[in-house]
């Protein structure tokens, strides 16, 4: 693809960002406003500068997919065969934790308690939300979700994940203990979401973005 990241401006506008990284999979920014992308066909993390020019950060992590900076700056990224990798901001890699494989991806997010939870879809219509310590210790977090993907947090603590619950598909918002899970936004084919400063859900499906106004603050990581 000529363009294989776009940027999306706050009143919709599409802009071609950069073709130069390959079937790229996870983008997250650091807390410099540094942009970072995976490429499940490469292994590679790249960090893409303000002039959109990207250039290798980490090598070698297999099918790199869902990624996430903790509070110390660290870089955590999925290798969707089984492996979780921390990279320091220095760009050493060492490999954290293990977790089931997945036929899709791995996606990653720090909670407000700063463990790392982690969806990754097998063919199990009953997949867990997984987390992890400070050590890579795991423990589930939720049982009962079809095809977890894309997950958030607000600022109260819910966490938001793009899953089927119960037989309906959408957004799923599970409460900070894990107790109680509820369908927040009903929709078809959805991968990932993130919240706007505005309070909205902007919600990535197979072939379209949408802005959905739900009045809620994402958690940000200081």
């Amino acid at each position: 693809m000529p363009v294989s990241i776009f940027r999306i401006t706050p009143d919709g506008e599409l802009d071609g960002f950069s073709g130069d990284i390959t079937n790229p999979t996870g983008i997250a920014f650091n807390r410099a406003g540094n942009l970072f992308v995976t490429s499940r066909l490469t292994g590679i993390v790249y960090r893409v500068d303000d002039f959109k020019e990207a250039t290798p950060f980490a090598e070698d992590l297999g099918v790199a997919t869902g990624l996430a900076f903790d509070r110390a700056g660290d870089l955590f990224v999925g290798n969707r065969s089984g492996v979780i990798y921390r990279i320091t901001p220095a760009g050493e890699v060492s490999s954290w934790a293990t977790h089931e494989p997945s036929v899709s991806a791995y996606h990653l997010a720090f909670g407000p308690d700063g463990m790392l939870y982690v969806t990754g879809p097998t063919v199990s219509s009953y997949d867990a939300i997984v987390r992890f310590d400070q050590w890579g210790k795991s423990s589930v977090f939720f049982r009962g979700l079809g095809r977890p993907q894309g997950l958030a947090f607000d600022v109260d603590g819910n966490l938001y994940v793009a899953a089927s619950y119960r037989g309906r598909r959408g957004i799923v918002r599970i409460t900070p203990d894990g107790q109680q899970a509820e369908l927040a936004v009903s929709g078809m084919n959805i991968v990932g979401l993130c919240f706007s400063a505005e309070g909205d859900i902007v919600i990535a499906t197979t072939n379209a973005v949408y802005s959905v106004p739900v009045g809620v603050k994402g958690l940000l990581l200081a």
